[in-house]
């Protein structure tokens, strides 16, 4: 096995075992590559199906390109789309123009929040990995949140030798997350080697390209001249640009994704 097999398999393995305790369970797809990534990885571990919901907490500022993209592949992989808007929120005028907390907390983290409760749902699988930003270097592959959806960083299971605190206790919700142990480059990798669809504004045009992508209003893309799969992953070996460098960076900061999480951000 190399290194995207290992990865790979552990990745289903993980996915394989949540579906096995947690039979209300559903994946967030944000569309971006990770996500995309381990939407494809639930198919292959349950040969060519997607045997749960998938969400998209849908801002209403995502780029056009997010949505075309959710549009076609949701159709293509047939399996069960939840889209999912904090509808109070969006009619009381919430927008990423006035405070950045504030409209992730409640386009985001509260559109989640209505959803679970809404749908029942006892774990979620999440395309977070750990080099994505420090907060997440916190997290653990099976992540419990308190009935409110709250993160307690300060208090986490150990998971030694890939022994996982897979089961509930009380009113507890899962949060799981299959890539945690992956990087950019190796998500990359994989999505060259197995020829994954991606939304284009990942690959370069004018001298530009986005490397993390959600809210339009929130991204900027990077300088690049990476127009491939496979120039992508040249570039990745020697950039020092962080990946996420070019999201609003008042809330990008240490302290402000730390209380998004705690929160119950994704």
């Amino acid at each position: 096995m190399d290194h995207l097999d290992k990865l790979e398999s552990k990745s289903i393995y993980i996915i394989r075992e949540a579906y096995k305790q947690f039979k209300d369970i559903g994946i967030l797809w944000s569309i971006g590559k990770d996500s995309t990534a381990l939407m494809w990885l639930v198919r292959k571990a349950f040969y060519g199906q997607i045997p749960f919901p998938a969400i998209h907490i849908d801002t209403s500022y995502k780029f056009k390109e997010i949505y075309e993209f959710r549009d076609e592949w949701s159709k293509k992989w047939d399996f069960k789309l939840i889209i999912a808007q904090n509808e109070a929120a969006l009619k009381a005028g919430i927008s990423p123009g006035k405070d950045k907390l504030e409209c992730c907390t409640q386009l985001k983290t509260e559109a989640l929040k209505q959803v679970i409760a809404k749908h029942g749902f006892r774990a979620l699988l999440l395309g977070i990995r750990r080099d994505e930003h420090g907060i997440r270097a916190k997290e653990r592959v099976f992540s419990p949140r308190d009935r409110e959806f709250q993160w307690n960083y300060k208090v986490q299971p150990p998971e030694l030798w890939d022994q996982y605190k897979s089961k509930q206790e009380g009113e507890q919700h899962i949060r799981v997350h299959p890539l945690l142990h992956w990087t950019e480059l190796d998500v990359w990798r994989y999505v060259e080697r197995e020829d994954l669809p991606v939304v284009d504004l990942y690959f370069a045009k004018n001298g530009k390209r986005y490397r993390s992508i959600g809210c339009e209003t929130c991204c900027n893309p990077v300088d690049s001249q990476a127009t491939s799969l496979e120039s992508i992953v040249e570039e990745l070996k020697t950039t020092k640009i962080a990946e996420r460098s070019g999201r609003a960076q008042d809330k990008e900061k240490a302290y402000m994704m730390q209380k998004l999480r705690s929160l119950g951000y994704m």
